[in-house]
């Protein structure tokens, strides 16, 4: 196991099975950064792709067409060289839904292939049903005893069914060898919040109930479904975003500060959050749907599916003790955006002879590809007078650090995979804990609100914050 983010050297000698190669998540983000990571050569010397789907091409060479059509969509112009180098990599083989004897023996012969140590990891890129039939197969392989399992939420859809998929993934795999992966926490932006938190004496001492009064981490979404609907009906915005995307941020906010910065010192100190969480209160919390969902092609025409989800949290530990946390996101809304905002209780007393506005100081953190952090915080207007205005002190991270080559997320965790460093990856307890969390809510959920396209949802969430609302739409 690595000793922690940011491991350096090349990965040892890896085979990499993609089960679902013809689908959206592999088009989209597993093959476009497996090759960047080639043409970076940051992929291990000795490296193989086996790549496997139920939905089958003709053949190898129509494959190769598909995922070439795939990373220049997503990637741009493609070195043509280089990806004639990585297309050499990668066989394909069909898997049957009951029989996976050919690709068993494609992963044999990929591995005899490279020689020596070589190690094997099965990312599955496929629907949450299929997920444990997939695993029962993969277990009857003979390189299970040493491969890595890599797997996209949402992890069951209650604590009765994570516990049937852990127990199933237990019987053929270490918790050690186990990754549970969540594209949010390869942000560099995201990574930075624990580099801002425990790298720097100005926020670390300040960072706890005494000095902070709130917290919002608001993620909404412009796009509406878009043709998911399948997917939308059987997971909805509360499994898809908020036990998963959203408290894992609220984690790293949130996360007492570790002993060392590995998987284990990380995971416990996350542990310790998600035990410390209050039970949701259902009269906090705000479910929501688009005006037109029902309309949406494959969507039920009663359907009370949640398209939207707000709600206020709490962490009863000794930091965060009375800090609210507000939580937000959602489809076909006003705009795409990322943020969290942290909120600073104002000074104990007002020494100026006037004020701008009764906002308080806010640190506030953009996760978007182009990173930055800001501060809104009260300054004195240059002339005469005592009168104080507003400035912002502004980090971007991409203009900080002009000769870095940031990673995008599925780079990242590809990448640490393939190093063994489980750090940014998510464990059976954490799972479990947050299911124990949810499961009384998702049974009986708050009456379903509706809200227009393009607004910033229902009414009722709008006001979950009180009198200083959220921080987006930005003032």
């Amino acid at each position: 196991m690595s000793t922690g983010p940011g491991q350096e050297g090349l990965p040892a000698p890896h085979v990499l099975v993609v089960l679902g190669a013809t689908g959206d998540l592999a088009r989209r983000k597993l093959f476009p950064a497996l090759f960047r990571l080639w043409l970076l050569d940051l992929l291990p010397e000795k490296f193989h792709l086996v790549c496997s789907a139920r939905a089958a091409p003709e053949n190898r060479d129509v494959f190769l067409t598909m995922v070439h059509s795939a990373v220049e969509v997503y990637r741009g112009a493609i070195d043509e060289a280089g990806w004639r180098r990585f297309a050499e990599r990668i066989s394909f083989v069909p898997t049957s839904d009951d029989d996976g004897a050919d690709l068993e023996s494609a992963i044999s012969d990929a591995t005899k292939e490279l020689g020596g140590d070589v190690h094997c990891v099965y990312y599955l890129a496929i629907p949450p049903s299929a997920t444990e039939s997939v695993v029962r197969m993969l277990g009857k392989f003979d390189i299970t005893d040493s491969a890595k399992i890599v797997l996209e939420k949402p992890f069951g859809t209650d604590l009765e069914s994570a516990r049937r998929l852990n127990a199933t993934l237990r019987e053929f795999f270490d918790e050690e060898r186990i990754y549970r992966i969540d594209h949010f926490l390869g942000k560099e932006a995201v990574q930075n919040i624990l580099a801002l938190r425990f790298a720097n004496g100005l926020f670390q001492p300040v960072w706890n109930q005494q000095h902070i009064c709130y917290v919002q981490i608001d993620v909404p979404e412009e796009i509406d479904i878009q043709g998911r609907a399948d997917f939308m009906e059987s997971t909805g915005t509360f499994r898809d975003m908020i036990s998963t995307h959203l408290f894992q941020l609220l984690g790293f906010v949130a996360l007492a500060p570790p002993s060392r910065l590995d998987a284990w010192s990380l995971r416990h100190e996350m542990v310790k959050i998600f035990r410390a969480l209050r039970p949701p209160d259902p009269k906090r919390v705000v479910f929501g749907q688009y005006e037109g969902y029902r309309e949406e092609a494959g969507v039920d025409e009663s359907s009370g599916v949640e398209t939207f989800v707000a709600m206020e949290v709490y962490v009863d530990d000794w930091c965060w003790i009375g800090v609210p946390f507000y939580l937000r996101t959602g489809k076909a809304l006003a705009a795409a955006r990322r943020t969290i905002t942290i909120g600073f209780r104002e000074p104990p007393l007002k020494v100026f002879p006037g004020d701008v506005d009764d906002t308080c100081n806010e640190l506030v953190l953009e996760l978007t590809d182009d990173p930055k952090i800001f501060a809104d915080v009260r300054a004195k207007v240059p002339g005469p007078t005592f009168e104080l205005g507003r400035g912002r002190m502004r980090l971007a991270l991409l203009e900080a650090f002009p000769e870095a080559e940031p990673l995008e997320a599925y780079e990242r965790l590809l990448l640490d995979v393939m190093r063994g460093d489980p750090t940014l990856f998510i464990s059976t307890e954490q799972v479990e804990l947050l299911w124990q969390l949810f499961d009384p809510l998702l049974d009986e959920p708050p009456p379903l609100q509706h809200y227009p396209r393009g607004s910033w949802g229902p009414r009722e969430a709008l006001q979950l914050p009180g009198e200083r609302g959220w921080r987006l739409p930005d003032s």
